[in-house]
């Protein structure tokens, strides 16, 4: 008779065992869930860094390629006036 009981009351603590293992233990359920969201913050990461990387690649071939694209950047980020040209500064009307 007490054979018969304790059969499956050590069935149902080794299946404790085991689901706590599961649920909290190393490399359990929250921690695969917790790895999962960093890989996807980690891909979009790297996404945006290939889409900038490409753009890069393109400003890279444009000035390699043609002297409009080294005039342009000259002229957005140096100041650059040709001759011949005027420079005309227009100020907001607060700054008057």
């Amino acid at each position: 008779m007490l054979k018969d009981k304790w059969i499956p009351i050590v069935l149902l603590v080794l299946l404790g065992l085991l689901q706590y293992r599961l649920w909290f233990g190393k490399n359990s359920i929250p921690d695969y869930v917790a790895l999962q969201e960093e890989v996807n913050r980690q891909s979009l990461q790297n996404a945006n860094l290939a889409q900038r990387n490409a753009l890069l690649k393109a400003d890279i071939s444009d000035l390699k390629i043609g002297l409009e694209a080294i005039e342009e950047r000259a002229r957005n980020e140096l100041g650059l006036i040709k001759r011949g040209e005027t420079f005309y500064r227009i100020l907001p009307a607060d700054q008057q």
